[in-house]
């Protein structure tokens, strides 16, 4: 662990606007570090607003830089110790408005899967050219469903085919276990470390408005507005989840560690959609309920967290994790008033 970062380290983070990118860099910034950050347009006055209000953002410097183009990172990448690739967001429209799950494997690849495996690889290429060690990869969950489907999964046997997620249209969910694997090969052929986080369910206090159009923002706030909950009916099915300062956490403990690598679950457990609703009942009483399930509900997704609790991050709960992010929307967080 560095100590109060005395040796200044500076990390670069690929995606600093996005949900989890621009958690990071807030995390990092409390922490000490100074912080380089990529977006797509650093003119866009209305995001770079939101990130200089962060804690410490005198320690921060953003950059435009397009993940097609790995002459972008030259700049940003530049004396940094690190880079955080969490610009990888998923897909699931093509360029001419078709949906990811209409396509075939021809147009599935070349507009949803390779578009996002390019560019990880462009991104890590010129981190190789920087002469960068430590990269740590933000992917997903959706490459650990192997088939047929295991009771306790864990994150280093357990992995999605994406020549069945191809079978079954699931082109979104292909991109990362294709992108995952097309890192790892590169890491090890060229000596990088490489770590990769996998989330699912980010709640907590957002950074930009813009972050807002996410569930479950979208649906928690129009239910403490009195309005319909997510479902019309509760799924007899499982969701995990993270607060977001706890993934953030996640994050720099894999990178200062210098032991870690490979990857890590990046949730707190998983719930079913009764208890979810069960516990937003608790803290928004009049809300509208969605119909109940039928039948018995299934059992939870479950994982091993072994490797994820080496790195001692202490992660809320759920009920704690809803609260804040509750209470936090309650607050009306980004009205100009």
């Amino acid at each position: 662990m560095l100590k109060n970062m005395k040796d200044n380290k500076k990390i670069c983070v690929v995606g600093a606007s996005g949900l989890v990118g621009s958690s990071i860099v807030r995390h990092a910034l409390e922490k000490g570090y100074f912080v380089n950050g990529t977006l797509r347009d650093k003119s866009d006055t209305k995001k770079v607003k939101y990130m200089k209000k962060l804690n410490n953002s005198q320690n921060l410097e953003l950059f435009s830089a397009d993940m097609k183009n790995k002459n972008d990172f030259k700049n940003p990448m530049q004396n940094t110790d690190a880079v955080f690739i969490t610009c990888l967001i998923p897909t699931y429209i093509g360029k001419d408005g078709t949906m990811a799950k209409d396509m075939d494997d021809k147009r599935g690849y070349e507009e949803i899967i390779n578009p996002t495996v390019n560019g990880c690889l462009n991104i890590i290429q010129a981190a190789k050219n920087a002469g960068i060690k430590n990269i740590i990869i933000c992917s997903s969950t959706s490459s650990t469903n192997p088939i047929p489907s295991v009771e306790f999964k864990n994150e280093i046997e357990h992995w999605s085919d994406e020549r069945e997620q191809c079978k079954a249209k699931k082109y979104t969910s292909a991109t990362k276990t294709v992108m995952e694997k097309m890192a790892i090969k590169f890491c090890a052929e060229n000596n990088i470390r490489l770590s990769i986080i996998l989330p699912t369910g980010l709640y907590g206090d957002p950074i930009l408005p813009t972050h807002l159009n996410h569930n479950p923002f979208i649906w928690l706030k129009r239910v403490i507005d009195g309005g319909s909950p997510r479902h019309e009916k509760i799924p007899n099915d499982s969701a995990s989840m993270i607060h977001l300062r706890d993934l953030a956490k996640i994050f720099l403990a894999v990178y200062e560690n210098p032991s870690a690598s490979g990857r890590y679950f990046g949730v707190y457990k998983s719930l079913h959609w009764q208890d979810i609703y069960n516990e937003c009942k608790k803290l928004i009483p009049n809300m509208k309920m969605p119909q109940g399930i039928l039948g018995i509900p299934v059992k939870p997704t479950t994982f091993d967290f072994t490797r994820r609790d080496k790195l001692n991050v202490k992660i809320r709960d759920f009920s704690t994790t809803l609260k804040e992010t509750i209470d936090w929307l309650k607050t009306d967080p980004f009205s100009e008033k």
